[in-house]
């Protein structure tokens, strides 16, 4: 059995965003989760560097310097003095906001071999367009898996670039690997559009709210928010998705309001898991 949480952050971005970063913590240690997935994970460009431990993994993901507000290395600190001390990475993937070094964190019970891998047809850190994959290899319930936090792009008909673009590559990269797959995070696509990018996805993965035994919500974005100027739908675009080894129990939208607080302008999604061998 293994719970996860998948969320985008919109970190710093919020109003109270301490609070924000401390709820988080909260219901990470309540509920307990093995693996985590967040996106937006921001730090100040103008910050100082940080201080990491033994618990962070890796530096040579990027030539930045982690800094003392990054979103991650906080919630990391948080969380240890709750007692709770999780294996963690982070890699930046572009700048955002003209402020901000966003990027895309794992945090993990168990070590981490992290990866970051671009998918995107930019490449320039400067450009908010630019999107990579952390891919990180650890353990769920005693089994090597690879766990991915995802924010790709808006779905567009051009092949070159945007979503189409960067799936393709995400499934190029996909075929070194031979482990149960987890992919979490913000794939800007909406499940409600058909013939877009979450049918592609659902070539190769499961959409575990379309196969959990039990579901308690559905949607993570209900209003207009960055990126989705205009939008008066309730959007499902946040996904876990997993390989065909990984069968879901529960989905569970999170940091909605209902049982746990709104912490940023997407909800989050809790899964619990088990492999497809266990009887």
């Amino acid at each position: 059995m293994m719970k996860i949480l998948t969320l985008n952050t919109h970190s710093w971005l919020e109003e109270e965003p301490i609070e924000k970063l401390n709820q988080l913590a909260r219901t990470i240690v309540d509920r307990d989760y093995d693996l985590i997935a967040l996106q937006e994970v921001n730090q100040s460009i103008t910050a100082e560097p940080g201080q990491t431990d033994a618990y962070f993994h890796d530096a040579s993901l990027t030539d930045l310097f982690v800094h003392r507000d990054n979103f991650a290395l906080l919630l990391s600190k948080k969380l240890q003095t709750y007692g709770k001390s999780y294996h963690w990475c982070w890699l930046p993937v572009h700048i955002g906001y003209d402020r901000f070094h966003e990027g895309l964190a794992l945090f993990s019970k168990h070590p981490i071999e992290p990866e970051g891998f671009l998918v995107s047809k930019q490449q320039a850190f400067n450009d908010y367009r630019t999107r990579k994959i952390l891919f990180g290899k650890t353990q769920l319930d005693g089994q090597d898996v690879l766990a991915m936090s995802c924010h790709y792009s808006w779905w567009t008909e051009e092949q070159a670039e945007g979503f189409l673009k960067e799936w393709q590559q995400t499934l190029d990269h996909l075929a070194d690997y031979d482990l149960p797959i987890l992919l979490l995070g913000d794939f800007n696509n909406p499940a409600e559009v058909a013939g877009q990018g979450h049918e592609l996805v659902l070539k190769h993965f499961r959409d575990i709210y379309q196969h959990a035994e039990e579901i308690d919500g559905e949607h993570t974005v209900i209003k207009e928010i960055d990126g989705w100027s205009g939008n008066d739908q309730k959007l499902r675009i946040d996904f876990v998705f997993t390989s065909e080894d990984i069968s879901a129990e529960r989905y569970e939208v999170v940091f909605d309001g209902r049982k746990t607080p709104v912490i940023s302008d997407h909800f989050g999604i809790e899964a619990t898991l088990h492999f497809s061998t266990e009887s």
